[in-house]
């Protein structure tokens, strides 16, 4: 059957259905290069204003899925889930997760990505390890998974290759923020990663590209829907990110932070959702071990040791911050009703621990220490945070975004709960 890409767009342009062989076609014919790049542009803009229905949608990820190679993860000695995240400031539960779901017992593996603008990327926050390397071959993560039981390294180039260059369209397109294209982008990898289940953590609020519960609810039903279709047992959290997660914004501050929860303290909020996904990845695949236990006694540090030193790193580094430091002190007295994480992420990002485009260098050592939290109390001159950065240029940049980060206020605060709602099929 033959078709035409410009009959393509207009159908869906007008609002109508494209058929399951006429998506395989346009996606085939644009990874041969028979789609030009403005008629893919062209049915992009189309579906973020016309949308797809649940058929398109599945048959539309089918074929991101099938444009490339899948991870076989079938006859490990240990079932597998993994957890995705939308992205947020100072997220840096996959750090703490993935050893801790791994010490439970299960096999965990998070193709992770790296940062963009102001939410950080686990790649880059590992990166900071001396030794540690981020690209792995299938075979490695499979030996990996089955000696330690947690790999988190970057997602091969084969895993849903088209994905990579729809993802390069939307964003000098302005179709980033459609939810069937954020959902299939998402969702193809994650089904050619070959995971058994998935915790989706999906983020709303300041710091999160979704800053409705409405639109986040939605989102995370439509990708919940996508794996369950495709065979994936999936469930999603949503989660608060109107103020970061922990006190660490950056990449190797971030790692410490995660070593300090590994180890049994760290903030309260980091532990809470990290039990929290944990619980969720343990109860798809039939595992019956409380992982509170397993992160007290050591057991999920330990096997963080195993996965950084399996993949190169040395556990036992010592991570510093950036060397030029900044103390910022609060102008008035009162209580902290606002601490805007988008705000603190645009910060680091210009300390220099962000890029603005993909192939941006990152400082490991620079970031933002929020050093009082939401609904505390602080007084006049008090600290409330530490700013790092490799020079002073950097560090004047960031200076400028921090001031407005904070809100003072007379009142003590209501505080927005950072588990909001768990979304199944």
């Amino acid at each position: 059957m033959s078709f035409s890409a410009v009959d393509v767009i207009t159908t869906k342009r007008e609002g109508g259905e494209i058929s399951d062989a006429a998506i395989s076609w346009f996606l085939d014919a644009y990874q041969r290069g028979d789609v030009a790049e403005e008629q893919m542009s062209a049915l992009l803009m189309a579906i973020f204003f016309r949308g797809m229905d649940q058929r398109e949608l599945r048959t539309w990820t089918d074929r991101m899925v099938a444009s490339g190679e899948t991870l076989d993860l079938r006859g490990l000695s240990r079932p597998s889930v993994d957890k995705h995240s939308t992205g947020g400031v100072g997220d840096k539960i996959s750090l703490i997760l993935a050893p801790l779901v791994g010490a439970c017992g299960a096999a965990v593996p998070q193709l992770s990505g790296r940062g963009l603008g102001h939410t950080g990327g686990t790649l880059d926050k590992l990166e900071s390890i001396p030794g540690w390397r981020a690209s792995l071959s299938n075979e490695e993560i499979r030996q990996q998974l089955e000696s330690v039981g947690a790999v988190i390294c970057a997602a091969g180039a084969g895993l849903a290759p088209v994905d990579r260059r729809l993802y390069a369209l939307r964003d000098v397109t302005g179709t980033v923020e459609s939810i069937p294209l954020i959902s299939s982008s998402i969702m193809s990898k994650k089904i050619a990663e070959g995971t058994q289940a998935l915790v989706l953590d999906v983020k709303v609020g300041r710091g999160a590209f979704i800053k409705t519960i409405e639109r986040a609810r939605e989102l995370a039903q439509t990708m919940v829907g996508l794996g369950e279709d495709h065979g994936v047992s999936t469930v999603a959290q949503l989660t608060s990110m109107d103020q970061p997660l922990g006190r660490a914004v950056g990449n190797s501050i971030e790692v410490v932070e995660s070593v300090e929860v590994l180890r049994g303290g760290g903030p309260s909020d980091v532990r809470e959702l990290t039990l929290a996904l944990a619980r969720l990845m343990l109860e798809l695949v039939d595992i019956n071990v409380d992982p509170r236990e397993k992160l007290d006694d050591g057991s999920a540090y330990e096997v963080y040791r195993s996965m950084i030193a399996a993949q190169g790193g040395d556990p036992d580094a010592v991570l510093v911050p950036a060397p030029v430091r900044e103390v910022v002190t609060s102008q008035a007295s009162g209580w902290v009703s606002s601490l805007d994480a988008r705000c603190v992420g645009v910060a680091a990002w210009r300390l220099g621990a962000g890029r603005a485009r993909k192939e941006d260098p990152v400082s490991a050592g620079a970031g933002v220490m929020c050093l009082v939290r939401e609904g505390e109390q602080v007084a006049l001159g008090q600290p409330i945070f530490e700013l790092y950065a490799d020079d002073d240029e950097h560090l004047a940049r960031g200076r400028e975004t921090i001031q407005r980060a904070m809100t003072i206020g007379g009142d003590q605060p209501t505080l927005v709960p950072i588990l909001l709602e768990t979304i199944t099929r």
